[in-house]
């Protein structure tokens, strides 16, 4: 797909981050958008962003949670009816949400919440999305995996299952479909997109909709437990407040957007690129080729403590 002018395209968590860069950045480039997430105000700034730059094209906001198939349902269908199509041609299943850290200690709900999000929503998407591909002359799928979709980890001292293992099942699903769609469907396309650390508020929306805003929606109880999980891995706060747990808490989200070495619209940039290369397998950042090569360099032994440490120094160039 050389170019994008006249195409109609769907993107999922187009409220903030690498969403509302992929909005723009299509909208620009002369292509219908219709883009859903599940935080309002954050689409609507996109929507704002967006129609004023690119007053030449049609571009639709949709309120969808793609953690719940009836919603996904109702998105598709609004596609339909806004964009006046029976096809897009480009789906960007780009939603996603951190959380449910520990499958052995973790909340169960938070844990099938994130998972949910993650993994199903790109599934349903695909699944709702695909007769729409189908009927375009050429069509893409694009899936937003993570450097967590090859290795399952944040490092020694925290637990990641939900997240990782929902990003290895998006990555699987991706390479399992090229095949399937060169046999069924070769005018469609796949990409599974793999990003190391993008500027985006992936961290604050997390906690907005796992209801455990840093900024004040968790319990006493909660903050206890992040606590105790940080002076078990050997940070030294066991003389702090709650409200200065909290206060770090979202120092951390906020460091993370804002000191990221590569920005959202840098990310979108990279993948759009790959799109119009027909790359099936498209890594974002510098920091995420690194990981990538370092992992096949020696897989046994990316779960030891010792290889954060080694990556650290690797991405800092010392």
């Amino acid at each position: 797909m050389n170019s994008f002018e006249g195409k109609i395209a769907v993107v999922t968590g187009g409220g903030t981050g690498m969403g509302r860069a992929l909005v723009r950045q299509l909208a620009r480039a002369g292509c219908h958008v219709a883009a859903c997430d599940v935080i309002t105000e954050n689409l609507d700034e996109t929507m704002s962003l967006a129609r004023e730059e690119s007053p030449g094209v049609q571009i639709s906001d949709h309120y969808c949670d793609v953690g719940v198939e009836s919603d996904i349902k109702k998105f598709a269908n609004e596609v339909r009816e806004v964009h006046d199509t029976k096809h897009i041609n480009l789906l960007f299943n780009n939603a996603g949400i951190g959380g449910g850290g520990s499958f052995v200690v973790g909340d169960r709900d938070e844990w099938e919440r994130t998972f949910a999000i993650c993994w199903s929503g790109v599934y349903w998407n695909t699944r709702e999305f695909l007769p729409l591909l189908l009927e375009s002359d050429e069509g893409h799928i694009i899936n937003t995996s993570s450097v967590n979709g090859f290795w399952a980890s944040l490092g020694p001292g925290i637990s990641h299952t939900s997240y990782s293992a929902a990003k290895f099942a998006v990555k699987g699903f991706s390479e399992s479909l090229i095949t399937d769609l060169r046999l069924n469907a070769p005018h469609i396309n796949v990409s599974v997109v793999m990003p190391g650390h993008i500027g985006t508020s992936i961290a604050i929306n997390s906690g907005r909709i796992l209801g455990n805003d840093a900024l004040g929606g968790m319990t006493d109880k909660a903050l206890e437990e992040v606590k105790q999980r940080w002076i078990d891995a050997g940070m030294p706060v066991q003389n702090e407040s709650l409200e200065q747990i909290r206060e770090r808490m979202l120092e951390s989200r906020q460091s993370f957007r804002d000191n990221a070495p590569t920005s959202a619209d840098q990310a979108a940039e990279i993948i759009l690129t790959g799109v119009r290369e027909k790359r099936w397998r498209i890594l974002v950042g510098m920091d995420a080729h690194l990981l990538d090569a370092r992992v096949r360099q020696d897989p046994e032994t990316v779960y030891d403590e010792t290889f954060s440490m080694q990556m650290v120094r690797q991405n800092s160039g010392s």
